[in-house]
């Protein structure tokens, strides 16, 4: 099977997570976007959705499903999105499609986050995939600095603006052994928006995309 053919997969074994009546929580990304192609098959059973991404609220719209704001729902039973990289424990970095900070906020809300990923992203340790830092723009260079007093080699990701008109910075060399605790420090420095790592709050389920067909993995 392609890589795509493993993002298609995932995505489609997601939905036995999607409950009728419901507002889903929907990511940003290639295998997300395999996951809101399957969302549109049962678009007449779900209520609709909340967006972590303009992207992906085209393509909700697209397929006839409902978009709502964050603000007007309490809470979500399930949030689909698929990671970066994806540990052991189910901690994710996320963030390569500059979407971090409202997929953070979204996963937050949900009651089950659900990660779906094809088995390329899976690592025993955190830190190969550069990890994203959304900043305000005015913070960019105090934060890189920070950054590299933490270990890593920052590099500003040119020509992207995220959907909150925000800077990223794609943090390289880094090798995370206690992911909640960088993440708390990252998060702590004035200008930083958030940090693409998902490890205080990470994946209840992880489905992962292998050849062999799609595995489970608990938290």
């Amino acid at each position: 099977m392609t890589q795509d053919e493993l993002k298609k997969a995932v995505g489609w074994a997601a939905l036995k997570y999607v409950q009728p009546g419901t507002i889903v929580g929907v990511g940003t990304g290639s295998t997300a976007a395999h996951f809101i192609e399957a969302l549109g098959s049962v678009r007449h059973q779900i209520e609709g959705a909340v967006s972590s991404s303009d992207a992906s609220t085209a393509l909700l719209k697209a397929l006839g499903i409902p978009v709502f704001d964050l603000n007007e729902v309490d809470s979500l039973a399930v949030y689909v999105d698929g990671a970066d990289e994806i540990n052991a424990s189910l901690q994710m970095i996320k963030g390569g499609g500059a979407a971090l900070t409202r997929e953070k906020i979204i996963a937050a809300v949900a009651e089950k986050f659900i990660c779906i990923a094809d088995s390329s992203k899976q690592v025993d340790i955190l830190g190969h995939f550069p990890l994203p830092v959304e900043v305000i723009p005015m913070a960019r260079s105090y934060v890189a600095r920070e950054l590299v007093k933490l270990g890593g080699l920052p590099e500003y990701r040119q020509h992207v603006l995220t959907d909150n008109g925000n800077d990223i910075l794609d943090v390289h060399n880094l090798k995370i052994m206690d992911a909640v605790a960088l993440e708390k420090a990252i998060n702590a420095l004035p200008g930083v928006v958030t940090v693409g790592l998902f490890a205080a709050r990470g994946a209840d389920i992880a489905l992962i995309g292998t050849p062999e067909g799609v595995k489970t993995l608990k938290g």
